[in-house]
């Protein structure tokens, strides 16, 4: 029965790999009563736990194989039993479940329905092999690559899962051309910046990438609580702008000696240029990294989809624009 009310839930859910409850019986029960009957089940399932439920079907209680080996042959199991059980409800996600069990190791948890009747198990192997599935998945969501796809799946599947995804890369992409588009009157009168415009855009994309990866392994072990997303961004921008200033000064130090070799009257200003440039690209960088899959789950979509795509359409965008438009200011 549990099975096939596995199959009418979500994947991805706790009641979508729930097995049928085995070893259930009455508070009223003694041990040897128990005993005689776990003779039988075990002969057809694998029983760790054996589970007390009062008429109506609901948990009241958790015995352990130690506490019936123990225990005399009379006892009650109302007295041996755990009460109060943890337990897992069939509408909750693999992720907030995994939240919930990261300090239980049990090696399986008792489903409940919302009335605290138990209604299935589930394995703790089965969780942890579907979270190893769902974290390999996560890279690939990053980039646009389907979780559904394997190294099996046809080309032609593969093509359909992976080719809008570079439609939208192409039409971000043109988003900073456009931007590169509006300086090119700068760019003709001072071509060194064309050099540097790739080494900003890598810099402050790497700061946002490793903001983006902290981000999403926050969120998947629920280290991202409600109400701490500001410190998140803050930390974030704070490190955007430190590691902006160190990496902006050599990239400034590298502008002045290339711009110096070309002749160029402004290599003290182009210097001083590309280190603000690259400074306030790696603060929105840092930014941008926390807050696209902050918003992708606010908004109930998976906060690893594609935010690779969308995280280097932000930092193509602002590093460029930063170069050029400061540049185009302060350079007449």
């Amino acid at each position: 029965m549990a099975e096939t009310r596995a199959l009418s839930y979500p994947p991805g859910t706790i009641g979508s790999m729930m097995e049928p409850p085995v070893a259930v019986f009455h508070p009223e029960m003694t041990v040897a009563q128990t005993i005689e009957q776990l003779r039988t089940l075990i002969k057809s399932a694998f029983i760790t736990y054996g589970y007390v439920t009062d008429t109506a079907g609901r948990l009241v209680g958790i015995i352990t194989m130690r506490d019936l080996l123990f225990a005399a042959q009379g006892d009650r199991l109302d007295v041996l039993m755990l009460r109060d059980p943890f337990c897992l409800t069939p509408d909750m996600p693999l992720a907030e479940a995994m939240k919930q069990v990261v300090r239980r190791h049990y090696p399986v948890y008792p489903v409940c329905d919302t009335n605290g009747v138990l209604i299935g198990l589930v394995r703790g192997e089965t969780m942890f092999q579907e979270q190893a599935i769902e974290i390999t998945a996560q890279p690939g969501s990053m980039v646009g690559v389907e979780k559904e796809e394997r190294l099996a799946t046809p080309w032609s599947r593969s093509f359909l899962f992976r080719h809008p995804w570079l439609q939208l890369n192409l039409i971000t992409a043109f988003v900073a051309g456009a931007v590169v588009s509006l300086f090119e009157g700068t760019i003709e009168k001072l071509v060194v910046l064309a050099v540097f415009l790739p080494v900003l855009a890598g810099q402050s994309g790497n700061t946002g990438c490793q903001a983006l990866a902290v981000t999403l392994r926050g969120l998947t072990l629920g280290e991202v609580q409600s109400g701490r997303e500001r410190r998140l961004v803050i930390k974030e921008a704070s490190l955007g702008l430190l590691n902006g200033a160190l990496t902006g000064l050599v990239a400034g130090l590298a502008m002045f000696a290339y711009a110096s070799a070309q002749g160029s009257p402004h290599a003290l200003l182009l210097g001083f240029v590309v280190w603000l440039a690259l400074v306030g690209a790696c603060v929105v960088s840092g930014i941008c990294g926390a807050m696209i899959p902050l918003t992708l789950k606010r908004f109930g979509a998976d906060p690893a989809t594609a935010s690779s795509i969308f995280l280097t359409t932000a930092t193509d965008v602002v590093s460029m624009g930063m170069l050029l438009g400061l540049a185009a200011l302060l350079i007449r």
